[in-house]
């Protein structure tokens, strides 16, 4: 789980809405590919449904859209117990009713290495954080109007 001596990278969560539960499943294959690469590795991955009257429940990783085709297997035991029923709750909270969201915790293990040198040095890793890319290009504009 760590790299050097219980040094892991920072970790992330991510949750991505799909309205009126269209999911594709064209980013499944990029998430595949990340792992993969050793980029990142994937601590929780659970899915999240809300009902029109906001009804919000799991759902299972191997079968999300319930044609009864194993389509997420490869996910399936991407499960440490972290992501629990009060972060489903909050997760689905967000979500607009009749849509499903997808709620993955992972770790960015590129950054192992960065985080132990830092720890070596005598720092620590004490925040991380994540901007949406729509604030981040509105404050760019921003700041090119000026």
């Amino acid at each position: 789980m760590a790299d050097e001596a219980g040094v892991m990278g920072p970790v992330g969560y991510l949750v991505v809405e799909f309205p009126g539960s269209k999911m594709t499943g064209e980013g499944l294959p990029v998430l595949v590919d990340l792992v993969e690469r050793g980029l990142i590795r994937i601590i929780d991955l659970t899915f999240v449904t809300k009902d029109e009257d906001g009804t919000v429940r799991g759902a299972t990783l191997a079968d999300l859209d319930g044609d009864g085709t194993t389509d997420l297997a490869v996910f399936e035991g991407a499960a440490s117990g972290v992501l629990g029923a009060e972060e489903v709750d909050e997760s689905g909270a967000i979500l607009a009713p009749g849509s499903s969201g997808a709620v993955l915790l992972y770790e960015n293990v590129w950054a192992a290495p960065l985080t132990a040198a830092i720890r070596r040095g005598g720092g620590e890793l004490v925040a991380a954080g994540f901007i949406p890319q729509d604030s981040l290009v509105a404050a760019l504009d921003a700041s090119d109007a000026n």
